[in-house]
């Protein structure tokens, strides 16, 4: 058990100097964003551009004509989550999508929203939502109460997926390197190829799992119209 509490320990949210500066690296890309309105353009602000407009027609295409404007708001948490999943693969850099008061804090006003929307405005279409097209009579008690609890399950399983993510990557990789100092010189040369093909493996995860909380948001706004 104590093994395993040290195992955990580097997630930990913990600093010197008597005071939290864990969630610094969240708000430190503001400090990157002034110079993108004055600076000549790059070619990674070209590329930005190309994924906010991918992004955007995506987006557009799910939540259907009717809304307009609102997929800015879904590239913003893409953005976010992106953000903050790549800022944890830098050393000593403390990782808030693995947490839950991070992912839960984005996942549970959002569903929220949603469904207070829904509920208010498109009530019959609300509930004609909780019993699939084309079920028996005998079945229907049964639907309401999965499609209720899978209804109510949707902000929690879109903050575990993201931190549960996170988290299992970064502990594979803190294990690896812990066991370092132990190998032969060989072994270490394996070593590090093994860590710089998990660091590949983990930056495709960072950006996969941004993307499907964003697209799933998406989904369950386009659900409430």
């Amino acid at each position: 058990m104590k093994m395993m509490a040290n195992l955990f320990s580097s997630f930990d949210p913990s600093t010197n100097w008597n005071s939290n500066f864990n969630w610094m690296s969240t708000i430190l890309g503001f400090l990157l964003i002034p110079p993108m309105f004055w600076l000549i353009p790059s070619r990674m602000n070209f590329m930005w551009n190309m994924i906010i407009k991918s992004l955007h027609k995506e987006f557009k295409t799910l939540l259907g004509p009717k809304i307009k404007g609102s997929s800015l708001v879904f590239i913003s948490l893409f953005t976010l989550i992106l953000y903050n999943n790549f800022m944890g693969l830098f050393p000593y850099v403390f990782t808030s999508t693995s947490h839950m008061v991070m992912t839960l804090s984005l996942a549970l006003p959002l569903w929220l929203s949603f469904m207070l929307f829904g509920w208010i405005n498109n009530t019959i279409h609300m509930f004609a939502h909780l019993v699939p097209q084309g079920t028996p009579n005998v079945l229907m008690p049964f639907m309401v109460c999965i499609e209720t609890i899978s209804n109510i399950i949707r902000p929690g399983t879109l903050a575990i997926r993201l931190s549960a993510n996170m988290i299992a990557g970064h502990l594979l990789m803190t294990l690896l390197g812990n066991t370092g100092s132990m190998m032969s010189l060989y072994m270490v040369k394996l070593l590090l190829i093994t860590q710089i093909l998990l660091l590949l493996l983990e930056s495709a995860v960072a950006i996969i799992q941004s993307y499907v909380f964003a697209v799933l948001s998406t989904l369950y706004s386009s659900e409430v119209n």
